[in-house]
């Protein structure tokens, strides 16, 4: 561990079997998996899919319910800065302990972050906020109060492992009158082997892991447009 104290990223050393390793500090998709946690993180390939169609910017104010491990918390804070804030709210104790210890450790101070231990539902009563985003197993049951918290316009976000959760969810959003452009989509990665003539899909892949419903905050009259993915069909 001497040889890598202090030495930039990028040069080589050899293991005590003489094999060579490049050593670079882990990016946010190399992180992600690997953190210490007792609940299942959100995967790198959705983090992407819920900041980009989240549309999580800086400055922006962002609560957030199932923190877990703190993976999607480490995100939204690099992705609203300093200027924004991000708030989160974890009912287990020792959830909210992990992710505290990984926000310390592997993004620092952030003074931008506050953690409440409670219900969301309870949270939400008195914010106005930009953008909500939901890791839990009932995200139909905040809809309403979604509606009230969000300024106009602003995204709320259901993170959920079934399609049952999904049908769930998008009834309750269709239902309410108050939230347009619904769309549910997932992601899946397969990465690939490239050798010399070699180019070939890798033998795994990173499949399905959850999907994203996203919707916008509106005025129940304006509820009617259909969303990208509907106007196509």
């Amino acid at each position: 561990m001497d040889e890598l104290l202090g030495r930039p990223d990028g040069f080589s050393v050899r293991s005590s079997l003489r094999e060579r390793f490049v050593v670079l500090r882990p990016t946010l998709e190399r992180l992600i998996p690997n953190l210490p946690r007792k609940a299942q993180v959100i995967y790198p390939k959705d983090l992407a899919l819920i900041l980009m169609w989240g549309d999580v910017y800086p400055g922006a104010t962002v609560v957030e319910a199932g923190v877990g491990p703190g993976a999607l918390t480490l995100a939204l804070l690099r992705a609203v800065g300093p200027e924004g804030r991000v708030i989160s709210f974890e009912t287990r104790e020792e959830h909210a302990r992990a992710a505290e210890r990984n926000v310390a450790r592997y993004y620092g101070a952030a003074p931008q972050w506050t953690l409440e231990m409670g219900d969301v539902a309870d949270g939400l009563q008195d914010l106005t906020v930009d953008r909500i985003l939901l890791d839990l197993p009932e995200p139909w049951r905040q809809t309403d109060l979604a509606w009230r918290a969000l300024r106009p316009g602003g995204v709320f976000l259901g993170y959920v492992p079934t399609v049952l959760q999904v049908k769930g969810f998008v009834d309750s959003l269709k239902e309410h009158g108050g939230f347009a452009c619904i769309d549910t989509m997932e992601t899946l990665v397969r990465y690939w082997h490239v050798k010399e003539m070699s180019v070939r899909p890798q033998h795994r892949m990173v499949g399905h892991t959850g999907f994203v419903t996203t919707a916008r905050r509106v005025e129940a009259e304006a509820s009617e447009q259909r969303s990208p993915a509907e106007q196509v069909e």
